[in-house]
């Protein structure tokens, strides 16, 4: 911006001492001196206002020589912000569409509404890989400014969603506005990928079931959700100050997190007492999920640890990290 400035302010200086030269050397109003300095310095030449004397004829060579250096140099610094301007706006969406290729085991995000941008921001807070599809001009500029990864297409579309990455995505989030699109693009990516998980907003209740029809591993409706939070704000208010801070925030450093044992773990085969995970680690094992899909709440020490279960535990920071490491 600083050199097309600086040419368009040499392109104005030249411009005023053309008509005052015009003016002065040769007599002319200004009106006509201006006209004059226009079609010298853009060389078109046609039909002088009258014959100049050599005086003017060597002012005239001057402003001739002077304009084209200028306009040479205007148009050149144009030309090349539009060019550079292009090709980085080109190359850059060809070097995100790369890694977006590239990702494996991520999450692919279908708006990015009120809805989509919380769940990046969560995403972007946790490490986990994603890319979003949204084709809105403002979600856009927003998704450029936080650095997210994007395809500015239609979620709706088979080849969209493969762009993205599904047949090597752990799921997909359907977060647009229209409950309509939500389960088209539910049923989309369920006949690309049968075995992907889905997890679907609704905007209206009734569209639930529409959504579990389609194919959604679980459904979500905010507005459902938002006003029993708020009921249970009034009903229970110590419940709801500790799952918050529990689950949404990190203030006083206590956090509920689950953590999936693997099979090669050294936990596979011992209980809760010889695991020794609240001595050495502090946490409280709020639940067990067992591979099967069983939950058991408040599990006794005796409970045998097994491959592939999840546990929710509720411990500080720190001690959750060195945890999973061992898991």
């Amino acid at each position: 911006m600083k050199k097309l400035r600086l040419s368009f302010t040499l392109l104005f200086c030249t411009i005023a001492v053309g008509i005052l030269g015009f003016h002065f050397i040769e007599g002319f109003s200004y009106f006509e001196a201006l006209y004059m300095t226009v079609i010298t310095i853009s060389t078109v030449g046609f039909q002088e206002v009258r014959p100049l004397s050599v005086p003017g004829r060597i002012f005239t060579m001057i402003i001739i020589s002077t304009g084209i250096m200028i306009g040479a140099y205007t148009i050149g610094t144009l030309v090349r912000m539009f060019i550079e301007g292009e090709l980085s706006k080109t190359f850059g969406r060809r070097k995100v569409e790369k890694k977006i290729s590239e990702l494996k085991d991520h999450y692919i995000i279908c708006g990015y509404g009120r809805i989509g941008s919380l769940v990046c921001k969560e995403l972007q807070e946790h490490n986990k890989d994603f890319a979003v599809i949204e084709n809105n001009p403002s979600a856009i500029e927003r998704m450029e400014a936080n650095k997210v990864l994007y395809l500015s297409q239609d979620a709706t579309v088979e080849e969209t969603l493969i762009e993205a990455g599904i047949m090597h995505a752990r799921g997909i989030v359907t977060a647009v506005g229209s409950d309509a699109d939500n389960v088209f693009i539910t049923l989309t990516a369920k006949g690309l990928r049968p075995d992907i998980f889905i997890l679907a907003r609704a905007s209206d209740e009734k569209d639930e079931i529409k959504l579990k029809r389609a194919g959604a591993t679980r459904v979500v409706s905010p507005y459902l959700i938002g006003g029993k939070r708020m009921a249970q704000v009034l009903i229970k208010p110590t419940v709801v100050d500790f799952i918050d801070l529990a689950v949404m925030e990190n203030n006083i450093g206590l956090r509920m997190e689950e953590c999936r044992i693997k099979p090669k773990s050294h936990l596979v085969g011992k209980n809760l007492i010889e695991s020794n995970l609240r001595k050495e680690y502090g946490v409280i094992i709020v639940l067990i999920k067992k591979h099967g899909g069983e939950m058991i709440f408040n599990p006794q020490s005796t409970e045998i640890l097994e491959a592939d279960d999840i546990l929710v535990v509720l411990g500080r920071h720190e001690d959750m990290r060195r945890m999973s490491e061992i898991m």
